[in-house]
């Protein structure tokens, strides 16, 4: 028996002695090595750990040390020198009036949390101070007057909020259906004949800009690149520039490659009415634009591929319907930054869904203003160029639907342009971008009830393309998620549900990046963005239904003059094949010495820009805060986190964090 005691216990050993050389190869040749060695390692890992711990506290420290000094000094050049308006808007005394009533009831409600008054239990007889009598009064004049005003507000904003994410639904339903059942349009006609340059159409492309020192010569190169017959095509270049020196420059670009053979002429107007609409009015104008049967229009910083003509104008052939062929906008610079990529995923799902969708099943969508190619038959039917509104693009593609004319997008066709990169230029253009429709609305309302297309197009027109995609969704997304949200912390009886403000906004955003699969880590910064970029479309949708200052305002969008790899590298080539002395003599080619003087004489006055502040930002920044301090006291998690995070979205879109940062 001892023996057999023994025999396990041996076994046992040599069980151990593998595992123990698993774990360290060494263990078993320096036992006494590995011993003293573990420690030492512990300590090592122990202080590499505290090392990088105390590495990432100081870069976070200096990081914020950092960002709190730019603001500080942000705030300090903005008091001493920002030009301020007088009339700071309704809005804004709306929103600052909100948030002192917010502060207030704030204070009360913190006072009455850690007092632990309850208005139950508590009679008028035994009410101690005049605090307490107030909090009193507040809670029997909230729960009789302001509650059911705020609860039936919100039910209506609800419902909006669902119509509005029933057809966004539909809409990403008839996105997937297309690509499941591959539908294109067709090209009806056959193609042209390449030998016979007599086939091809007569086409008019015109490129509008004002002061665009930026982007013209890589405009004006894209364009005049175009593969099209010479003979066919005239390329006009509409500047409506108000700095000679910028005059000077464009015509002289034109002017150069009208000496390589293209067929360019430079058009400038001394009076600039009417904005780009009244630039496109004037050249359409011309007498021998009678002889050229389409027009490609182009912003000054898009750049068509050489074969752009190519794969648009076919579509029209055997198609006499047919009035527009929209392409599809490609970007640039959509990584640059935070606000570029943003911009990126709300675009891509512009043209990838919405225009997609309503092209195929529609025949019908707003012109984008650019990238596209119009039958000039269909543009005098309809008017022509009107200077009515600001969105000069969907006037007339409104004006032609109801005409009886069809669009057709193609996703496949793409056109490079470049994104806003500043917070300013990005707010200035979807102000106009959101003004322009309400202006438009109030003019074409008369004329879509009394046209002659079927009552599913106008039910469309009026009901999908301008209430509720145009007017209902800016209103709903201020009114339920920027106003009434914290309004309903210092509010509990008409407390929003959790799908509304969570389940739901964070499936559209789903939607909505499905085209740029890329983007998903970006997906709440994107839910936040665009509800903080609210305040803009809303504050500019009243501002065009109701006529207001602001929604005539056009700004041209800054631009940076970004040019893609393939750009650089083609124009590196085609610089090499040019001696300096070629390129001297065409650029003074025009007007010699003199221009070339001129133009040196006429130094660019450095403006020194910087970042701005925003009020109405700011403003609805700190009320978010406030409503979110509420609802800690109340202890709604999600509330909370949501009211605190786009609170913080808020702030750092009013104090201009986002976006290119200039000074």
């Amino acid at each position: 028996m001892p023996g057999e005691e023994m025999g396990p216990s041996s076994v046992v050993v040599t069980i151990e002695k593998p595992i123990v050389e698993l774990n360290g190869s060494n263990s078993l040749v320096f036992p006494d090595k590995q011993k003293s060695a573990s420690p030492k390692q512990f300590t090592w890992v122990l202080l590499l750990k505290a090392h990088r711990a105390l590495t990432c506290i100081s870069w976070l420290a200096v990081g914020l040390r950092a960002m709190f000094a730019s603001l500080k000094k942000r705030v300090a050049l903005f008091q001493r020198s920002e030009e301020e308006p007088k009339h700071k808007g309704r809005l804004y005394r709306f929103l600052r009036a909100c948030l002192a009533i917010s502060i207030v009831a704030l204070v009360i409600e913190v006072v009455a949390h850690f007092k632990k008054w309850n208005l139950y239990l508590i009679h008028p007889w035994e009410v101690q101070g005049l605090l307490q009598w107030s909090y009193m009064a507040w809670l029997s004049f909230r729960v009789d007057y302001v509650a059911p005003l705020v609860i039936m507000l919100s039910k209506f904003c609800i419902v909006l909020f669902m119509i509005q994410s029933v057809d966004r639904l539909v809409l990403c339903i008839g996105c997937f259906w297309i690509k499941y059942k591959k539908l294109k349009p067709v090209i009806e006609g056959g193609a042209y004949d390449l030998e016979d340059c007599s086939s091809f159409p007569m086409v008019l492309v015109q490129i509008p800009m004002c002061n665009e020192r930026e982007v013209y010569a890589q405009s004006i190169s894209a364009v005049c690149q175009l593969d099209w017959p010479k003979d066919r095509l005239l390329i006009q270049v509409l500047d409506d520039s108000d700095d000679e020196n910028v005059q000077l420059l464009i015509r002289n670009e034109a002017f150069s490659w009208k000496q390589k053979g293209v067929n360019i002429v430079y058009r400038h107007r001394y009076i600039r009415t009417g904005y780009k609409a009244g630039n496109l009015k004037s050249a359409m104008g011309c007498d021998y634009v009678k002889d050229y049967e389409f027009v490609a229009i182009f912003d000054a910083d898009f750049q068509p591929n050489p074969d752009f003509l190519k794969q648009t104008i076919p579509y029209f052939k055997g198609n006499p319907e047919l009035g527009l062929v929209q392409a599809r906008w490609s970007f640039v610079n959509k990584d640059e930054n935070l606000l570029t990529r943003l911009q990126n995923i709300n675009l891509c799902f512009h043209f990838e869904v919405e225009q997609q969708v309503n092209g195929i099943f529609l025949n019908f969508f707003g012109f984008n203003g650019t990238a596209g190619v119009w039958r000039i038959k269909a543009l005098e039917d309809s008017g022509g160029w009107l200077e009515r509104t600001t969105v000069e693009d969907m006037d007339i593609a409104v004006r032609a639907h109801l005409n009886g004319w069809k669009f057709i997008f193609l996703n496949d066709v793409r056109v490079l342009c470049e994104l806003p990169e500043s917070y300013e230029a990005y707010k200035k253009q979807q102000h106009r971008w959101h003004s322009g429709p309400m202006q438009l609305f109030r003019l074409c309302l008369p004329a879509v009830i009394t046209s002659k297309i079927s009552m599913w197009k106008k039910a469309n027109l009026i009901f999908l393309f301008f209430l509720l995609r145009k007017l209902i969704l800016p209103f709903y997304s201020f009114t339920l998620f920027c106003i009434i949200l914290p309004l309903t912390m210092f509010i509990p009886e008409a407390e929003l549900p959790i799908w509304v403000i969570c389940y739901v906004p964070v499936v559209l955003s789903l939607l909505n990046i499905l085209p740029t699969p890329k983007s998903f880590p970006f997906l709440m910064p994107y839910l936040l963005f665009e509800n903080t970029m609210s305040v803009t479309k809303f504050n500019a949708m009243v501002s065009g239904l109701f006529q207001l200052g602001s929604a005539y305002e056009w700004v041209v969008t800054k631009k940076t003059g970004r040019s893609s790899e393939s750009d650089l590298l083609a124009l590196a080539e085609r610089e090499s094949k040019t001696s300096s002395q070629e390129k001297i003599q065409r650029r003074l080619s025009e007007s010699g010495l003199e221009m070339f003087g001129k133009l040196k004489e006429q130094e660019v006055p450095i403006v020194k820009k910087r970042n701005r502040l925003y009020r109405k930002e700011l403003a609805l920044a700190f009320l978010l805060l406030t409503a979110s301090a509420r609802s800690l006291l109340s202890a709604h998690g999600v509330h909370f986190y949501y009211l605190l995070f786009q609170g913080l979205s808020f702030l750092a879109v009013g104090l201009d964090l986002i976006g290119e940062q200039i000074s």
